[in-house]
């Protein structure tokens, strides 16, 4: 009969998630949550097969509190503006999670195609938004949603490598900028 686990799957994925959200993934090791839990690293192995299955479920972690944090914003702006400053804000304020789920090398990424689908819900709650507020095709608004979303990642990649710094104000008006461009170019079919 297995030993009867020490801790919950909750209980050491949020642990995990802690050691990442502080100092990143190349943290997350057996030894360093056994620590963080006040445990050797036995325990951790009585709940997940492996590391590969505890780093996915801290993954999915972190995609829930990124989710969580994008739906904070202020309700005065649209969804999409809302969701974009948010993920900027995000980077700026959880550099080691956005790391982890966003600056992650992905060996099967080739096209937009297999970044999109692991966005989340936020991102189909984006398109959802997009087409219904300005009318547009699922083509247009796709079209939209990848470029302004690949530039708003690269913003967000320079507030979490600390490289950049913007007040709220100037990303407001660098997202809006990059947003009207884009409209205009798709609703005149230039893209």
């Amino acid at each position: 009969m297995p030993p009867k686990p020490k801790f919950t799957r909750e209980e050491i994925v949020a642990a995990a998630l802690e050691i990442v959200s502080q100092r990143g993934v190349e943290a997350l090791t057996a030894r360093e949550l056994g620590v963080a839990l006040g445990s050797s690293a036995r325990p951790i192995f009585t709940v997940f097969r492996n590391m590969e299955e505890l780093q996915q479920e801290v993954r999915t972690a972190a995609m829930a509190r990124f989710e969580h944090f994008a739906q904070q914003s202020e309700a005065d702006a649209p969804l999409f503006k809302r969701v974009g400053m948010q993920m900027v804000l995000f980077g700026a304020q959880e550099p080691k999670l956005y790391q982890l789920l966003f600056m992650q090398e992905q060996q099967n990424a080739l096209r937009f195609e297999d970044v999109f689908g692991r966005l989340g819900t936020t991102a189909e709650m984006c398109m959802a938004s997009i087409e219904k507020d300005y009318a547009l095709t699922p083509e247009q608004a796709r079209v939209l949603f990848e470029h302004v979303w690949i530039y708003t990642y690269g913003v967000g990649v320079l507030c979490a490598t600390r490289m950049c710094h913007f007040s709220d104000q100037a990303l407001g008006r660098m997202l809006t900028t990059q947003f009207r461009a884009m409209m205009l170019l798709v609703k005149t079919g230039s893209q």
